[in-house]
C-alpha cells in the first residue's frame, strides 16, 4: 500500500512538473512544495513523457534544467544520466548536455560545469564546440586556480582542434597572459605556438605578456630578443615599461636610459607607470637628488604623480630618516586629492619610530606624529599589520610615553589585533621602568 501510494504521488508529481514545463509557471516549480520533491526519477519521467508525446527532449531539458541547474543533485552521474536516457539519440543528449556545460559556464560555475564537460567524455558524447569554447573562457577568466584547470584547458584545446575551430585572439591573449602571470612561462609558449599553427597571428597583447614574463623572472636577455623579434604589430606603452621596469630591478640604469631613448624616438613618451620605475629604482639607491629631477621633467612634461609615485618618496625619505621631506609629499598627496593608503601610512610611522633625531622645541614632536598618524589611520578605515603597532608600542615604550602607548594598544585591542610577545614584554619592562610592578605583571600574565 506505502508503495502504492508513493507512485500515484510521484506519477502525480511528474504530471505537475510536466504542466509547469509546458505553460512556463517556473516560479511554482522553484517553490519548496514542488521543487523540493523533484529527484533524478521525476527529471527521467518528465523528459520521457515529452519524448512520448512528440516534444523535443532537448528543449524539454534545456527549460526544466534552466530553473534546477544551481541545485546539487543535477551534478551527480545518477542525475545526469536520467536527463539522457529518455532518448538513444547521441546527438540530441549531446545537445542537452552541452548546453547544460555552458548554462554552468555563463553561471561562473565553472567546477559544475568541468563535471558535466567530464561525464560527457566518459560516455562517448562529444561536446558541441560552442561549449568548449565558453568553458574555456569561463576556466580563463576564474584564473585556472590549480593544475587540474590547465590540464582541462589543454583537453579544451585539443577538442576544439579536432573540430577544425580555433579560439579567436582575445581567448589566446587571455589565457597566455594568465600563464604568464602564474609563471607558467611553458605553457604560454605552448599556447603561442599553438595559436601561430592554428593561423593567429600573436598581437602585441601577446607579446607584452611574454616580455612581461620574461622580465618577473628577471631573464633580460631573453626579454629583449623577444623584443627585438615582434614582428607585425608595434611596440607600445606597455612594452616598453615592461622592459625599463625590469631592466630597473636588476640595477642596468645605463638600459633604462638607453629604452627610454628609444622610447621617445618611436613616438612614445613615458608616462606615470614608466617613471615610477625610474623613481622606485633611483630610491632604492638612494638617490634622491636624480630622483627629484625625474619629478621635476614629469611636472615639465604635465604628469601627475599618482600614489606610487608619492608612496615611493615619502618610503625613500622615511628609511633614511628625513620625515620633514616625507610629510611635504603626504601633504603633496592630499593636496592633489590622492588618498593615502596603508603604505603611505606604513612608511611614515615606521619612519618616525626609527628617527633617532632629538626635534627642537620648534619642530613636531615624533610621539605626537605617531598618534596623530594613528587617528587618522582610525578615521580613514585603514587597517595596517600588527608590525606597525609593535613599533608604535616599542617606540613609545623606550620613551617613557607610557599612556601614548597604551593608547595605541587600546587601537589595536579595537581592531581585535592580537599582541605578541614583542608588544607585551614592550609595556611590562615599561611600567617596571617606573615602579608600577602591578601593571608590568598584568602584562606579563
Amino acid at each position: 500500500m506505502e508503495y502504492l501510494h508513493f507512485a500515484r504521488s510521484e506519477s502525480l508529481l511528474v504530471k505537475t512538473v510536466c504542466a509547469i514545463v509546458v505553460k512556463g509557471y517556473w516560479d511554482k516549480l522553484l517553490k519548496p512544495k514542488i521543487g523540493s520533491s523533484v529527484t533524478s526519477s521525476v527529471i527521467n519521467q518528465v523528459l520521457s513523457e515529452f519524448s512520448a508525446n512528440g516534444f523535443s527532449v532537448s528543449w524539454a531539458a534545456q527549460n526544466l534544467v534552466e530553473k534546477i541547474a544551481r541545485r546539487d543533485f543535477l551534478l551527480s552521474p545518477t542525475v545526469l544520466n536520467a536527463l539522457v536516457n529518455s532518448c538513444s539519440d547521441s546527438d540530441v543528449n549531446a545537445h542537452v548536455l552541452s548546453w547544460l556545460v555552458i548554462f554552468y559556464a555563463d553561471s561562473k560555475m565553472s567546477s559544475e560545469a568541468v563535471q558535466v564537460f567530464e561525464h560527457m567524455r566518459v560516455c562517448g558524447y562529444k561536446p558541441h564546440v560552442h561549449a568548449c569554447i565558453v568553458l574555456l573562457n569561463s576556466l580563463v577568466k576564474e584564473g585556472l586556480t590549480n593544475l587540474r584547470d590547465a590540464e582541462k584547458v589543454e583537453e579544451l584545446l585539443i577538442e576544439m582542434e579536432s573540430n577544425n575551430v580555433v579560439p579567436d585572439i582575445f581567448t589566446y591573449n587571455t589565457l597566455i597572459s594568465l600563464y604568464c602571470k602564474k609563471g607558467m612561462h611553458y605553457e604560454a609558449l605552448c599556447v603561442q605556438d599553438r595559436m601561430e599553427r592554428g593561423g593567429v597571428c600573436p598581437d602585441i597583447v601577446t607579446y607584452n605578456s611574454l616580455v612581461y614574463s620574461y622580465c618577473r623572472e628577471d631573464r633580460m636577455r631573453e626579454a629583449l630578443r623577444l623584443f627585438k623579434e615582434i614582428k607585425g604589430a608595434a611596440p607600445n606603452h606597455v612594452t616598453y615599461t615592461t622592459l625599463i621596469d625590469g631592466y630597473c630591478r636588476v640595477g642596468d640604469i645605463g638600459k633604462v636610459l638607453q629604452l627610454r631613448g628609444e622610447m621617445e624616438a618611436s613616438g612614445l613618451f613615458p608616462g606615470v607607470v614608466t617613471y615610477n620605475a625610474l623613481l622606485r629604482k633611483l630610491c632604492e639607491e638612494g638617490r634622491m637628488g636624480d630622483a627629484n629631477k625625474i619629478l621635476n621633467e614629469m611636472g615639465d612634461r604635465k604628469i601627475e604623480p599618482d600614489v606610487v609615485t608619492c608612496n615611493t618618496l615619502i618610503n625613500a625619505y622615511c628609511k633614511i630618516g628625513d620625515m620633514r621631506s616625507a610629510l611635504k609629499f603626504r601633504n603633496r598627496m592630499l593636496e592633489a586629492g590622492l588618498r593615502p593608503d596603508q603604505f603611505t601610512y606604513k612608511a611614515l610611522i615606521h619612519g618616525y619610530c626609527k628617527s633617532k633625531e632629538i626635534n627642537s622645541a620648534k619642530e613636531i614632536n615624533d610621539d605626537e606624529a605617531i598618534l596623530a598618524l594613528l587617528d587618522e589611520l582610525v578615521q580613514g578605515g585603514i587597517c595596517v599589520d600588527i608590525s606597525v603597532y609593535r613599533a608604535m608600542i616599542r617606540r613609545l615604550c623606550k620613551k617613557e610615553g607610557i599612556g601614548c602607548a597604551e593608547r595605541v594598544f587600546g587601537a589595536m585591542q579595537t581592531r581585535e589585533i592580537l599582541g605578541d610577545t614583542v608588544i607585551y614584554s614592550s609595556l611590562a619592562y615599561a611600567h617596571f621602568r617606573v615602579g608600577d610592578a602591578v601593571s608590568a605583571s598584568a602584562f606579563l600574565d
